[in-house]
């Protein structure tokens, strides 16, 4: 199973300097650590062809990045009359080539189901650029069984965010054929960060998947900078738990650490706190 670990955006900050050294950009270090971002930039403004390709060129041959569609197409079109605004987005995001990994529609929590409109979009989109499509809706009318079966027969997959404001929406929907989650940080969104536990649910969850469809897991709990800590900590998870860490970084080494010292706590029993 294609496993892709990143956070929402490279930036690095003090709080990890440390945990993706070296020299280069931020992309850069970011990319020996991570295989995967999300650019959400891209949702605020629009980037030239040639910043997409720098981009790429920065990263490993492995690695992928999602791209997530302007705001101006979801928000202020509703995903209707926006063929012009799919022109210059697709022309830029093209410079990204075989690294483009998935393109993400994130709808505003107003946004009923319209498959009308939809169905448009997602044909209009794909006549532009070859990727998988992930939907982050966030109104109830497309949490039902009829949505799913919907979003499946068009090849869209429906994210599993946290937190999951309609129920259901911490659950893979949609196509089987690509998996996507994005964890925004819960209680706090953008903020909070999340323990070992919280990391190591999500490992399995993911685990239990579909063999061979490619997964995203993207930490989006940006703005207190825990995504990062976060995403290297899951990175260095196998099936929910901390072994070799795939990401051999301060990070990882001090959540090993940890893992071990509980263990030791464990194998004590009763001699603990006497």
């Amino acid at each position: 199973m294609p496993l892709f670990v990143g956070t929402a955006g490279w930036s690095v900050s003090s709080r990890y300097a440390e945990d993706v050294p070296g020299p280069g950009s931020h992309l850069e270090r970011y990319a020996r650590r991570l295989n995967a971002v999300e650019i959400n930039s891209s949702f605020y403004r629009p980037h030239q062809t040639k910043t997409y390709a720098r981009w790429a060129a920065s990263t490993p041959d492995g690695f992928r990045f999602s791209v997530k569609i302007p705001k101006t197409v979801s928000h202020e079109r509703g995903l209707v009359g926006c063929d012009g605004l799919l022109d210059a987005f697709a022309e830029g995001v093209s410079g990204l080539g075989r690294k483009l990994g998935a393109l993400l529609l994130q709808l505003p929590p107003s946004s009923t189901i319209d498959m009308r409109a939809a169905e448009a979009f997602f044909a209009a989109i794909r006549a532009r650029l070859d990727a998988p499509l992930a939907c982050e809706p966030r109104h109830d009318s497309w949490f039902t069984p009829e949505a799913d079966r919907w979003l499946a027969e068009l090849r869209v997959t429906r994210v599993a965010a946290d937190p999951a404001r309609p129920p259901g929406a911490d659950e893979p929907g949609g196509w089987p054929g690509l998996r996507y989650w994005r964890w925004h940080g819960s209680p706090r969104i953008y903020y909070s960060d999340y323990d070992e536990a919280a990391l190591a649910s999500l490992r399995r969850r993911v685990g239990e998947g579909p063999s061979g469809a490619p997964t995203w897991c993207v930490f989006d709990n940006t703005a207190s900078g825990a995504a990062l800590g976060n995403a290297l900590t899951f990175a260095g998870m196998q099936d929910g738990r901390l072994g070799e860490p795939a990401c051999d970084s301060p990070v990882a080494r001090r959540c090993s650490a940890d893992v071990v010292e509980r263990e030791n706590l464990a194998d004590r029993g009763s001699d603990v706190g006497k």
